[in-house]
């Protein structure tokens, strides 16, 4: 692989050198070469109504500052408090997670992102503290990684660069190289985009002749994609080469396991396995490595995991990681090659509820690698899973008002829980955690970037909301509005406000589960493929043409394939791209979750209430109960109680656990 990819290298067109970004693309794809669609800018998108307007306003207001406060603090761990230290601007330890400077990265990364659409003094000047305060304690070197930088300052010489695997060293550079760029493109500053190259050279000197051991150093390898983002920004096909070596790198493990996805060689995996944080960072730095490159040697496996996840290993709301702990190759007869793994993937099909782990991280994670797969494929069933893990297993990682959040996120939770977990069940306003908090704030403060793509003569339109685009297509103006109650309602409308070009395809994402949408332009209905694909409507578009678009939203009650056990003659509730849980809130008094069950012929009713859960839609169903009882031993005889009737009213599963402690289920026994 390594001299193919060398060769595909040197044919490559390099970018212009790094001058100031006309639109802050957070995955800078305009000049990749196997890119199929191209980038908007952060702030070319404005979210004007409805749901994300109201998510975003929260984040901006509540969740980035009230973040800050947390980073420049000390109550719970020092964030920026490390780097003054490593800095020797302060006194102190480290103490905290090793993978804590690569949190503060990802907290500044989402506070850019929200200046480039909403220009704020005050969280200027915090970033403008944090950058100069990283670039302090950078050592001349280019090394960044404040628990070995503080232990060298207070004296401990045993403190050195990749003593431990996973001290997160190369982790934090890698979240540092993504900062940096993202950083450059917001503000038009090199402070921290230097500072970034300069450890990605560190990394390029410690990896000039690497061992086995220093291979290993490739825990939740975000450096792929961080050097590969660096290549995009500057130009300087250095970086794609240090990426290429990180990738290559991995074969001279051979000591490895599944956890860390090293047991046999990326080129060599068709499977999911391990940690799914490290899986999915994995995935989406090769995916950057192969819109760069074209190699078909790596767009083979990542296509085949995809596959895997999606048929085998993925929960209904778009989560993935159904492991607290395991083991992998799970029941192989190689035992030598058996490892512990932990938040993981694990066997087909082995997809638990109460103990379900899917780490927020884990489904941001796939985010980006899908959004990746879709950027090189241009294909509708990427976009899919990125929007149902948006809705469901993302948003659920943070509360409504913004500023509590779920490290994990179970399909069930029972009180009590049938064996001692060690993530809680409530989300917390820290979390020891704290990699999801930060994750989360950047994908939302991001999303604008998702919401629209460019091609030469077209753009697509991939998640709905209400908003305006302001962009330009083949350097001709472009604006378009879009307006919608959606996810709560199906209708969507877009009107076109300026278009100085001639022809334009305009793509419209027709999701998997929208059978029978309709599409009408200036009123008269024109025709497309089928649900799962992109609708292409080619024409000469003028200033005031609309269309309106129909996505139906009925109620659907699905059913697990029959060997995933745990969910076996249970259904769930889905309507659009919102999964549904039931809540022991939303109960009568007297009635215990578990004795509930939603019969096959219930009615279902979707009502939109302004009141509940800052306005959200529900489903009423009709339910049956069964009276409480105490169960004394593993197994009886059938109970030969009757079920009686009640209303239970359903709620969007990002939205549970915001009114105190419950009980929750994403399934029910179907009777």
């Amino acid at each position: 692989m390594r001299a193919r990819l060398f060769a595909a290298l040197c044919a490559v067109a390099l970018p212009a050198a790094a001058t100031r970004a006309e639109g802050l693309a957070i995955v800078d794809t305009a000049r990749s070469p196997h890119a199929v669609v191209r980038p908007v800018g952060v702030e070319e998108v404005r979210w004007t109504d409805g749901f994300w307007a109201a998510r975003t306003k929260v984040f901006r207001d509540r969740s980035i500052p009230a973040m800050w406060e947390v980073m420049r603090g000390t109550r719970y761990k020092p964030f920026l408090q490390h780097f003054l230290i490593a800095a020797g601007r302060a006194e102190g330890d480290y103490h905290g997670a090793a993978w804590n400077d690569g949190d503060f990265y990802k907290w500044i990364e989402a506070a850019c992102a929200s200046l480039a659409v909403s220009p704020n003094t005050d969280l200027e000047q915090a970033v403008a503290e944090s950058v100069d305060a990283i670039a302090a304690a950078q050592r001349d070197d280019g090394y960044l990684h404040t628990p070995v930088l503080i232990a060298q300052r207070n004296g401990d010489p045993s403190a050195r660069p990749f003593a431990d695997r996973h001290d997160f060293e190369v982790y934090n550079m890698g979240h540092l190289m993504t900062t940096g760029c993202i950083h450059f493109r917001a503000t038009g500053s090199r402070e921290l985009l230097d500072v970034a190259e300069k450890a990605a050279g560190f990394l390029e000197d410690a990896f000039a002749n690497p061992t086995p051991e220093l291979a290993r150093n490739a825990v939740c390898p975000s450096h792929y994609m961080g050097a590969v983002e660096l290549y995009r920004t500057t130009g300087d096909s250095c970086y794609l080469r240090l990426a290429e070596k990180f990738l290559s790198m991995r074969n001279l493990v051979t000591d490895g396991g599944d956890d860390n996805q090293d047991r046999i060689p990326f080129l060599q995996q068709n499977e999911a396995v391990g940690h799914a944080v490290r899986a999915n960072y994995l995935y989406t730095g090769a995916a950057d490595l192969y819109l760069e490159t074209g190699d078909p040697e790596l767009w083979a496996p990542l296509e085949a995991v995809w596959e895997n996840v999606v048929e085998k290993k993925l929960y209904v709301t778009g989560a993935c990681g159904a492991l607290y702990d395991g083991a992998s190759p799970d029941g192989s007869e190689a035992q030598s090659q058996i490892s512990r793994i932990h938040q993981a993937y694990g066997r087909n099909y082995q997809l638990p509820n109460t103990t379900a782990h899917n780490e927020t991280c884990a489904a941001i994670g796939a985010l980006m690698w899908n959004w990746r797969m879709f950027s090189a494929a241009g294909e509708a069933k990427y976009i899919d899973w990125l929007e149902l893990a948006l809705y469901n297993a993302v948003l659920s990682g943070v509360s409504l008002e913004g500023t509590e959040y779920f490290y994990v996120n179970p399909l069930r939770r029972v009180d009590p829980e049938p064996t001692e977990l060690r993530w809680s069940r409530t989300r917390e306003k820290f979390i020891v955690s704290y990699c999801c908090p930060p994750n989360v704030l950047r994908t939302i403060a991001e999303l604008g970037a998702y919401a629209y793509s460019k091609s030469e003569v077209g753009v697509w339109v991939n998640l709905y909301g209400s908003s305006s685009l302001n962009t330009r297509v083949h350097g001709n103006l472009l604006r378009i509005t879009q307006t919608t109650d959606y996810p709560w309602d199906g209708d969507v409308g877009l009107t076109i406000d300026a278009w100085e070009g001639k022809e334009l395809t305009l793509h419209l994402r027709v999701p998997g589960w929208a059978s029978g949408a309709k599409i009408l332009v200036n009123g008269e209905e024109v025709t497309y493929g089928k649900a799962g694909g992109y609708a292409e409507i080619k024409r000469r578009w003028r200033a005031g043409d609309t269309v309106r678009f129909n996505l139906p939203m009925p109620v659907v009650m699905l059913e697990s394939h029959p060997l995933v056990e745990e969910t076996r003659n249970q259904v769930a509730l889905k309507r659009g791209p919102i999964v549904y849980c039931l809540e022991s809130t939303d109960l009568p008094d007297g009635v215990d979750l578990p004795t509930v069950a939603l019969p096959l012929s219930s009615r279902i009713t979707a009502t939109y209430k302004s009141d509940k859960l800052g306005g959200v839609t529900v489903l009423e169903a009709e339910l049956l109960a069964r009276d409480p009882e105490s169960w004394k031993s593993l197994y009886r005889p059938l109970s030969g109680q009757k079920p009686r009737p009640l209303r239970g009213e359903f709620v969007p599963y990002f939205a549970w656990g915001n009114r105190g402690k419950s009980e929750m289920t994403v399934w029910l026994p179907r009777d």
